[in-house]
């Protein structure tokens, strides 16, 4: 291949010395130039001569063609055919401009071409879950689901007006001898409990005529007291609970009703863990959940969703992080107060214990768990299920997870058997394959977005694919 009297090859002489390891300085004595000439070659204003060429291949030796070579036409080509994508239609970049970014700035034209490759998987990705109705950010804006995950999001699964109401309630239940109690002296309703098959599956029912709340007896005690809580609060706190929705505003009808439920289901939580008991309790108890579940009478994941919302002006608690997963990955629930990466999206990383714990059904497993970007959490993760009750009752089971910031960690009862492990020592986790770029991951199922793959025919590593560094 014939070599050019002289080049602009900046980029590709800077990416050279830092292969090699050497500065400018360095690279100007091998080359008996001065350093400013060094400098001025890499940022192409001088360009590199056919002499100069010969030298760096006689000197590093190097393959002149390959060293002459330029990916310039090919990256150009790609960053063209990026920049006609109709994300980009309201600016306007002139041809010439694309070229000069591709031939003086490689890095930069791979970085944007890497940043767009992740932009298309994700938001196909995002388009399929809204198509088939998954969980998450994939959910249509208009979606009843979408809005009310973004209601509770933004106020952190926090509602101060609940919490107080509740717990006046709470006072007055246990003066009344417990809930059945209440509904029997305040509204003179009588508590049933009845098969599955004479309420034809419904696990509650309010039978104003009969004047009767009938409960499910396949329920577990936990899920009764939950469900009679739950009318409660719907006959005590509905003023509560439509000031609380009209906060919605624009929010579809679909997406009030499902707010709406989401607030009732706040506040029975709240009836049945009253904040400040609840509070006091969990710093006393080390924030042990299964201890604090037994305490208040409460099932684990009841228990670990009325953690994550201890966020009460001025009676602040460990912020957690909340996920709930079945055994085929797909997310039921999200709940955050703890600033986690996975709030939005992601938790599909399988070295996150949440994703093996049906292996110890029942068993609590503590794991501590660190990002890409060195933030170290704790984990404690432990299976659930609901439904069952009766032979041929359809069981469901999950995975629950909560997680909370290293730097509150100490206040858990988790780490005095599990300990921080301190930077690098805690398992390394992503926010799903897609979306982290840890190169050496043995676990991976599909390459990150926006990154090549490099050819292994004489190479092979341990991690599932070889990521290139352009």
């Amino acid at each position: 291949m014939a070599v050019q009297q002289s080049s602009y090859l900046g980029p590709r002489l800077r990416r050279l010395r830092r292969d090699l390891g050497l500065t400018q300085a360095q690279m100007a004595t091998d080359l008996e130039i001065s350093p400013s000439y060094v400098a001025l070659l890499e940022r192409n204003q001088r360009p590199l001569t056919a002499d100069l060429l010969l030298r760096l291949a006689r000197t590093y030796k190097l393959d002149l063609a390959q060293l002459a070579s330029s990916e310039g036409p090919e990256l150009s080509a790609r960053l063209h055919a990026v920049l006609r994508d109709p994300i980009f239609a309201d600016i306007e970049v002139p041809p010439l401009e694309a070229g000069d970014v591709a031939s003086n700035f490689p890095a930069m034209a791979e970085a944007m071409l890497r940043l767009h490759a992740a932009y298309q998987r994700d938001h196909l990705a995002l388009a399929d879950r809204a198509a088939d109705g998954r969980e998450g950010v994939g959910l249509p804006e208009d979606d009843p689901v979408a809005e009310a995950r973004r209601f509770i999001a933004v106020r952190r699964n926090s509602f101060p007006l609940l919490d107080d109401a509740a717990e006046r309630l709470a006072e007055q239940v246990a003066g009344d001898g417990g809930l059945e109690g209440w509904f029997r002296a305040r509204h003179q309703l009588r508590v049933r409990y009845l098969p599955d098959d004479v309420l034809m599956g419904a696990l509650r029912r309010y039978d104003r005529h009969r004047e009767e709340v009938l409960i499910n007896d396949s329920l577990s005690h936990a899920s009764r007291r939950f469900q009679l809580a739950l009318q409660l609060v719907y006959i005590v706190l509905r003023r509560d609970l439509d000031a609380l929705t009209r906060e919605a505003g624009e929010a579809s009808e679909g997406g009030q009703r499902l707010i709406r439920r989401a607030l009732a289901h706040y506040a029975a939580a709240a009836l049945l863990m009253p904040y400040t008991a609840f509070a006091r309790a969990a710093e006393t108890r080390g924030y042990d959940v299964e201890a604090l579940a037994r305490q208040f009478g409460c099932s684990f994941e009841q228990t670990a969703h009325r953690l994550t919302t201890l966020h009460k002006p001025g009676h602040e608690r460990v912020p957690f992080f909340f996920l709930r997963v079945d055994v085929a990955g797909n997310v039921s629930k999200r709940l955050d107060g703890a600033g986690f990466p996975f709030a939005r999206h992601g938790g599909g990383c399988p070295l996150w214990s949440v994703h093996s714990v049906h292996a110890t059904p029942g068993q609590v497993v503590v794991q501590w768990i660190e990002l890409p970007d060195g933030a170290r959490f704790l984990s404690i993760a432990r299976t659930v299920s609901s439904g069952g009750g009766h032979f041929g009752a359809e069981r469901v089971e999950r995975a629950v997870a909560l997680v909370c910031a290293a730097e509150h960690a100490g206040r858990l009862v988790y780490v005095r058997r599990f300990p921080d492990p301190g930077p690098g020592g805690a398992t390394p986790i992503g926010e799903g394959c897609r979306l982290c770029h840890r190169p050496d991951c043995a676990a991976r199922a599909v390459p990150p977005a926006g990154r090549s793959l490099q050819g292994d025919e004489h190479h092979r590593v341990a991690a599932a694919y070889s990521l290139s560094d352009m």
